[in-house]
């Protein structure tokens, strides 16, 4: 369903197409965590710590894969808002034809680049084989990666955010029995984790990519407006704003990198906890990143329709639903901890330091959910409305703050101090991102 954000009631609008997102969100970290879980519960350990220490890696690859999202999702709202459909569809196959690029050309860096990434990182030896082989396997699906998130952020760009939910609820059912099932009855392991993402990662890209087709088929082109298959002007366009979202992610993710090498240094153990907290913590952070960019498809397609006030109330209804949601997660993983981090440790009471890592890391930064939500609906307004250059002196502000504070205070506090950067650099951006937001500099790019 195809819908038009410009008109109608701003929360009841916003909220209808943020929530089909959200839960989508949700199946999809349900289906990252699963093999995390299935790993540590049916392998053991130390597979869970080679998930964990190959999982600042995929983020990189799914970093850029979200980037690409944003950009096209951006630019195609817009043209959606201002009705020039045409243009419309040269930016979806222009997208289309650019990732695949992409993908095939990141394929090859992954397989070349992966192990020596592994050892920069410190990877200890009795989990390298295993995390190497997971990359690999993953590594040969980025094409998919790529091609399902493109087609996610076409559809959010066209106002429907239920269709990638039904996709998601297939895949990641798909995925968790295929995991099982490798695992368990073929005694795969590491590898059966690996495929089973594969597998359903690759199903629902080619369903994705059926169902979008038809849809755009039903959209009539104006006769003085004019698709072609692909344009370099659009490409530019594209990547205004999807290659400072790409920067975003890369260095977050390249930043997330350098702190997983501090991590790795403390043991297998350690690993094996901050695995499963940060799969929570991932859980809970995309969530309202998806919130956000539910809001820049809101604001991208205003800033079409030249709809300022729009805009604004729109700011602030995604701010409330932010907290409504913010709200469990933080209960969830501040009183509750134990349990969730239980659920991925074969024997929770022999792998105690692996405990309580995780609850560690979980109550050091689960408070300040309130206010990374914060920066995060900023940043969805800056974004839709193509203010990039704001939006990265926020984001690269928190990140590099966050790198520097892990290695100077892991010195004093070992690995607690590593924890302790999370909140620091969140603050940091938080106060950029919103004061560039009630600056108006977002305003500034309604022509």
């Amino acid at each position: 369903m195809i819908t038009n954000l410009t008109e109608g009631n701003i929360h009841k609008k916003l909220w209808l197409f943020s929530i089909p997102m959200l839960v989508s969100v949700m199946f999809q970290q349900i289906y990252n965590i699963a093999d995390s879980m299935i790993a540590g519960k049916f392998v053991g350990e130390n597979a869970l710590a080679a998930v964990g220490a190959s999982y600042p890696i995929t983020m990189l690859f799914i970093a850029v894969a979200m980037g690409c999202n944003i950009g096209c999702s951006v630019i195609i709202s817009q043209l959606f808002g201002a009705k020039e459909y045409g243009h419309m569809k040269t930016a979806i196959t222009t997208t289309y034809i650019s990732c695949i690029v992409l993908s095939v050309f990141l394929t090859v860096l992954g397989f070349i680049f992966c192990t020596p990434l592994m050892k920069l990182m410190k990877t200890p030896e009795n989990i390298f084989v295993d995390s190497r082989l997971y990359l690999n396997i993953y590594i040969a699906g980025i094409i998919f990666l790529f091609l399902y998130n493109v087609c996610t952020g076409i559809f959010n760009a066209l106002g429907d955010s239920r269709t990638p939910l039904y996709f998601l609820i297939g895949s990641s059912l798909g995925n968790i029995f295929l995991d099982y099932f490798f695992v368990t009855a073929f005694e795969m392991g590491i590898a059966g984790v690996a495929w089973a993402t594969f597998i359903a990662q690759g199903i629902s890209c080619v369903f994705s990519i059926l169902t979008l087709t038809f849809r755009l088929k039903k959209i009539k082109i104006e006769k003085n407006q004019q698709h072609i298959l692909f344009s370099f002007f659009m490409l530019k366009k594209i990547s205004v704003v999807a290659i400072p979202s790409v920067l975003q992610q890369s260095f977050i993710s390249v930043g997330n990198l350098f702190i997983q090498s501090i991590i790795n240094s403390f043991g297998p153990a350690v690993i094996a906890g901050y695995s499963a907290a940060i799969k929570l913590n991932t859980f809970a952070i995309t969530s309202f990143t998806t919130l956000a960019n539910g809001l820049s498809s809101f604001t991208a397609q205003n800033i079409g329709a030249r709809q300022l006030e729009r805009i604004k109330k729109g700011f602030w209804s995604g701010i409330t639903l932010a907290m409504c949601i913010v709200l469990p997660f933080f209960i969830a993983f501040f009183f509750f901890c134990e349990p969730l981090i239980a659920l991925f440790m074969s024997n929770p009471t022999e792998s105690s330091l692996a405990m309580n890592t995780g609850i560690e890391f979980l109550h050091m930064v689960s408070p300040f959910y309130f206010i990374i939500s914060i920066k995060l609906m900023s940043d969805g307004v800056l974004r839709g409305s193509g203010a990039m250059t704001y939006f990265m002196i926020a984001t690269f502000s928190d990140l590099i703050l966050r790198v520097m504070l892990a290695y100077i205070l892991s010195i004093f506090y070992d690995i607690t101090g590593v924890w302790l950067s999370w909140p620091f650099g969140w603050i940091i951006g938080t106060v950029l991102s919103f004061g560039f937001y009630l600056k108006g500099v977002w305003k500034k790019q309604i022509k």
